[in-house]
């Protein structure tokens, strides 16, 4: 008799290989006919734990090759507090309601700790530029303020003020909305009333109930809980996708007792800030998978909570130029050190400062000025050695300001082809470009007109006759800015209203790309923008700065900027370029030294980094180093000392 191997285990077809004689080698495990595994919930801040979960064989309510990450909040915990995405700047319902982000950008934008993709919504094309105006499907409400209008009777999510949390399966009629906080909106109900109703969902057909990445939310029965689940899918050999049925059973088994299914596919995304403080994926999303990048959606979901506790605590940084110092504190008396370096390997240490105390303050010197740094807090005891989280600063800058380049400076400009030429140098010939011109330089070649938000207008620029007036695909400009006085770290800041993308050249070096392929992509006069500013128009500048090569680049004297502007399409109607360019020049900060009095003792505190504290019995001297040397304040002097005097010294 020969049994169909599907029949007898059906979730064991891909566990069957061919023998050499002939016939099927069926490799049946106990834990191939385990249930699917939960990994264990792992903390990642105050009331929110993550967990990942994997299938590859089928069992009751699954059947598909998967791998589940999801999150538990705890709605009891005083700190966790949810957020949707908020009305976009000049809202308009049904028109103009959110502005489109990823996962990873919303969370980012608003410092959110963790973040998932939430209602469906529309334009859905896959890689919008961040910020396009977005109209949400169904009921959203974002800091109590409504951002979208219920439109029929898909499930609902609703969270008041102080996170009672409800999940409607069928909001008709409509929910009372007085009082909520938060509310964000499924497809379809997967899990009612601690019932999986998925399956009823295989004979209504259609792509979205097929096997697909999934996005979904769950809330325990006792309503303390809620769940984010995603499922990756569409990527063979790691996760195939799931359907509804086991979608619902993922949420039962972390504990939901209601769940709805949200937008998915290759907008299943999510996201957790990460020690450095940026966003990271949990989940591996079939759109990065594919094309390397999130998608754009117009809905978003998000829990703002607070840092573990753990045995370093409350570390904070008080940046200077060239120094910091780093302040934490422990439970118990331990010793002090902090790792630090450019990178996340640290590189370098500090003393080790063996007195024992709980709080601790370490300060570090020889720093660069306007420099990211990594570090780590490392406190010991005993044999136990305690580290904080992989963190992160940036030096301060003391600078002067100049404006090299205004918004309404004057521009040579071209639409020739240059590829292969060296336009962009100092010595470049200029004589056959057209202008100069004021920007902001423009074309718009639209029916309704040119777009008055779009300021200030300066030199219109030429069309192309063969292409019905519309611009050129391409654009180039030079402009001439004098500069003196050359110093080590000398950062550009520039304000640049760009639509719709630029390459930007100084003497002759590329220094920044903006929306255009990445270095080291040749860019040629045929190149498309990968994106467009704002909401499609330059009515807002693209902020940037520049800084780590102009040592070599910027020079005291005549100095050429060069920029190529590319649009999006070869049917655009419109391109605009104009920019303020401003140069940040490091200057000696002087230090202020101060006295203060507090509970009878004296406190002397000072500004500025790379000095010592020195002390005399009169001011004509003669002057010591106070013992230690004291580098950094707050220094208290003894109290058995009279009148006293005291300097810094470099």
């Amino acid at each position: 008799m020969t049994v169909p191997v599907r029949s007898l285990v059906p979730g064991l077809r891909r566990m069957c290989a061919p023998l050499r004689g002939g016939g099927l080698f069926l490799l049946v495990s106990l834990a191939a006919l385990a249930a699917p595994q939960l990994g264990p919930w792992r903390p990642l801040f105050q009331g929110i734990d993550h967990l990942v979960a994997t299938n590859s064989a089928s069992s009751t309510d699954f059947d598909n090759l998967m791998v589940a990450n999801a999150l538990r909040v705890d709605l009891q915990d005083p700190d966790v507090r949810l957020f949707s995405t908020p009305r976009i700047d000049n809202y308009q319902a049904n028109g103009r309601e959110t502005a489109g982000r990823t996962v990873s950008r919303f969370l980012q934008n608003y410092h959110l700790q963790v973040a998932i993709n939430a209602n469906f919504f529309d334009p859905t094309g896959y890689y919008l530029p961040e910020g396009t105006p977005m109209i949400v499907r169904g009921l959203a409400i974002s800091d109590g303020l409504q951002v979208s209008a219920r439109t029929d009777a898909s499930p609902t999510l609703l969270v008041d003020a102080l996170n009672h949390a409800e999940i409607i399966a069928n909001n008709e009629p409509a929910a009372d909305t007085t009082g909520i906080h938060t509310a964000i909106t499924g497809d379809y109900p997967l899990v009612v009333q601690g019932v999986n109703i998925g399956r009823k969902y295989l004979s209504a057909g259609g792509f979205i109930h097929g096997v697909n990445p999934r996005t979904a939310v769950g809330l325990s029965q006792d309503r303390r809980y809620l769940y984010l689940l995603t499922v990756d899918g569409r990527q063979p050999g790691y996760s195939d996708g799931a359907y509804d049925y086991e979608t619902g059973a993922w949420l039962k088994l972390l504990g939901a007792h209601d769940a709805m299914n949200m937008d998915g596919g290759g907008s299943t995304t999510m996201s957790w800030q990460n020690s450095l403080g940026n966003p990271e994926r949990l989940n591996k999303s079939s759109a990065v998978a594919d094309s390397g990048k999130e998608r754009t959606v117009g809905a978003h979901f998000g829990v703002f909570a607070k840092p573990l506790v753990g045995f370093v605590n409350t570390v904070l940084v008080q940046p200077d130029d060239t120094s910091a110092v780093i302040l934490w504190n422990t439970p118990t008396p331990a010793t002090s050190q902090v790792e630090y370096g450019l990178t996340g390997d640290y590189g370098q240490s500090s003393v080790l400062q063996t007195l024992a105390g709980t709080n601790h303050s370490v300060k570090l010197t020889g720093l660069k000025p306007d420099t990211g740094y990594f570090f780590r807090a490392i406190s010991t005891v005993d044999a136990n050695r305690y580290t904080s989280a992989n963190l992160f600063f940036t030096t301060t800058n003391y600078v002067t300001r100049q404006v090299l380049v205004e918004t309404t400076a004057n521009w040579k400009y071209t639409h020739d082809t240059f590829d292969g030429t060296e336009w962009t140098a100092p010595q470049a010939d200029e004589a056959t470009w057209s202008g100069p011109g004021a920007g902001l330089l423009w074309v718009d070649a639209r029916s309704t007109g040119p777009n008055e938000a779009v300021q200030p207008k300066g030199q219109e620029l030429p069309g192309d006759p063969g292409n019905s007036g519309l611009p050129f695909l391409t654009y180039y400009f030079r402009t001439h800015f004098a500069f003196t006085g050359k110093a080590p770290n000398i950062v550009l800041h520039a304000s640049a209203f760009v639509d719709d993308g630029a390459v930007f050249y100084l003497n002759g070096h590329e220094i920044y790309r903006l929306r255009m392929e990445d270095a080291p992509a040749p860019i040629a006069n045929d190149s498309l923008a990968a994106g467009f500013p704002c909401e499609g128009d330059a009515t807002c500048a693209d902020e940037f700065s520049v800084g780590e090569a102009l040592a070599d680049f910027l020079i005291n004297g005549d100095n050429v900027l060069a920029v190529e502007v590319h649009n999006y399409n070869a049917r655009s109607a419109d391109i605009t370029f104009g920019l303020q360019l401003t140069a940040a020049v490091p200057r000696s900060a002087p230090a202020v030294l101060g006295i203060s009095a507090a509970a009878g003792a004296l406190s002397l505190n000072w500004t500025a980094s790379g000095y010592v504290l020195q002390e005399a019995g009169s001011p004509d001297g003669p002057w010591s180093t106070v013992p230690g040397p004291i580098t950094s304040g707050p220094y208290t002097p003894p109290g058995n000392q009279t009148t006293h005097y005291y300097r810094l010294k470099h």
